[in-house]
């Protein structure tokens, strides 16, 4: 029987401060952004330089982590796996939108309010990440 593998690392800067809702059901996520940017060199020797931004959410207990601790700029290490979401609009517009489901974070770079290295906060919740009815998407 053959496996399947959805898994993406990304380290970059967080674009807002996090925002946590609640699902109906109490259950907590949060969402922010992550710009990763990258540069080369073409053939010719110019220098490009690219940002991609990817959309994050994180259930669960990781989801108040990310809310309590994370700030916008700040560098941050994200590990989860790709989700993509359908919604209609409300004039019938189809929507699609492709998000990390965090499952574990890593703050980098300088901490503003200590003076030690690198915090490594990991999801031990065996529900982060678990599928939702769409109808408990609070966003």
């Amino acid at each position: 029987m053959s496996r399947g593998l959805n898994k993406v690392q990304i380290i970059g800067h967080l674009g807002k401060d996090p925002e946590m809702r609640y699902t109906p059901s109490g259950k907590p996520v949060t969402t922010f952004s992550v710009a990763v940017s990258r540069s080369w060199n073409s053939a010719d020797g110019e220098r490009h330089n690219e940002t991609e931004w990817f959309n994050v959410v994180v259930w669960g207990n990781l989801a108040e982590i990310c809310k309590q601790y994370l700030v916008k700029g700040q560098q941050v290490y994200i590990e989860g796996r790709l989700q993509t979401r359908r919604w209609d609009g409300k004039e019938g517009q189809k929507h699609t939108s492709v998000e990390v489901v965090a499952n574990e974070m890593m703050m980098l770079g300088d901490r503003r309010d200590a003076n030690d290295g690198h915090q490594e906060v990991e999801s031990t919740s065996a529900d982060n990440g678990s599928a939702m009815a769409e109808d408990e998407f609070p966003f």
